[in-house]
């Protein structure tokens, strides 16, 4: 039987002879003395997903305003295709931008909406209606196309505003918080429905968001941003697992961050982090001098717990079980250690809750290997 092809990845930023799409070259961008966007340097790729995220007012929406041409650059160049695109302006843009209120047209249908972009282009009249008919197919919404937005629900608003933007086949389409208004189950099923239509359009989307999991889910990489800077960019999976700071692998996700001082001992570091208790064993890539005073930041899921001291593991730490939260799928264990510190566990639910055999109050042991958390220097 015929071995399926691999799929290839996707990763242009790793090929050298790739050219950016997009190119920040020393943007800066300045409100009188406020400085929004501090010295920017990046590139983003054809097909990518990208998504800025960071807290409010770290610089992500002035950075996609700056795309859209809403706003220029104090100093510093913009490039799409190669084309410096500040004396350009936004309607002469090859990119589009999709509001979070997705500002529709509450007079015209859904059909007239998308093909209003059309009307005002150079698009010859007579290829217009088959246009609008295939972004309706994208977005799966033919049988709403005589409708009007007040009579459609919030996810198909959503969906007709994607259809609209991505009529004119923009080279670039700017998204800022599109999900923000949708109800959480909704907005969990419409990331996977925008990761679809962005593959089959093949077009670059950027989209701006404060949810983690939302910029997690969709991105083919992330920026995560802090006072107009790029704090690191990188796959999903490398932000996560292998954050380059104390704010990344704070602001990603939930974690433990316990300080100490580090020194070598063998090929791994010993972490001293609190009196009477064992030192933390640990693998870092860097060098790291003794007595550096460190972070080490170790992922819930990767702590087990149990209430009978366990054999074998690199780390085990005794403490009193002061929380739990039940989150269904699974259950995130609050612990007091040495001196009051938190540390939590989670475990996934794979049995009943009526036979969980650890509680409130109980003495446990958490455990880790050597591996599991990653050291941190700043």
């Amino acid at each position: 039987m015929a071995q399926p092809a691999n799929r290839p990845v996707f990763a242009p930023w790793n090929d050298p002879a790739e050219k950016p799409l997009i190119r920040f070259q020393n943007v800066t961008k300045k409100f009188g003395e406020f400085v929004a966007i501090d010295d920017l340097t990046l590139d983003i790729f054809r097909r990518e997903f990208f998504a800025l995220l960071g807290p409010s007012g770290c610089g992500k929406t002035t950075l996609m305003r700056m795309l859209a041409g809403f706003e220029a650059p104090t100093s510093g160049t913009i490039l799409l295709d190669g084309v410096d695109i500040a004396p350009i302006p936004p309607n002469k843009r090859a990119t589009n931008m999709m509001f979070q209120s997705y500002a529709l047209f509450p007079h015209l249908t859904v059909w007239d909406n998308i093909a209003f972009g059309l009307k005002r282009s150079d698009m010859p009249k007579d290829r217009i209606p088959a246009r609008v008919e295939e972004m309706l197919r994208l977005v799966r919404l033919e049988k709403f196309a005589k409708r009007k937005p007040h009579q459609i629900s919030g996810g198909q608003r959503q969906r007709v505003a994607l259809a609209r933007s991505l009529a004119k086949a923009p080279k670039l389409l700017l998204l800022d918080e599109p999900l923000g208004a949708l109800d959480k189950k909704l907005r969990q099923d419409t990331q996977f429905e925008l990761m679809d239509i962005q593959e089959k359009t093949g077009t670059t989307f950027v989209i701006v968001t404060h949810d983690q999991e939302e910029a997690m889910t969709v991105a083919s990489r992330v920026a995560v941003m802090d006072h107009g800077k790029m704090i690191q960019v990188d796959t999903p999976d490398r932000i996560y697992e292998s954050p380059n700071s104390v704010y990344v692998a704070d602001f990603i996700g939930d974690v433990n961050i316990v300080e100490g001082a580090a020194r070598p001992n063998g090929d791994k570091y010993a972490i001293a982090w609190a009196e009477g208790q064992p030192e933390i064993a640990a693998t870092s890539a860097d060098t790291i001098a003794p007595g550096t005073k460190v972070h080490f930041a170790i992922r819930p899921e990767k702590v087990a717990i149990a209430s009978e001291r366990p054999e074998g593991r690199a780390n085990v730490i005794e403490g009193t079980v002061s929380d739990i939260a039940y989150l269904g799928n699974i259950s995130t264990y609050k612990v007091e250690v040495a001196g009051g510190r938190m540390i939590k566990a989670q475990v996934a639910n794979e049995r009943r809750l009526a036979r969980r055999d650890i509680t409130w109050d109980d003495k446990v042991w958490l455990s880790f290997t050597d591996t599991a958390g990653i050291v941190l220097q700043q």
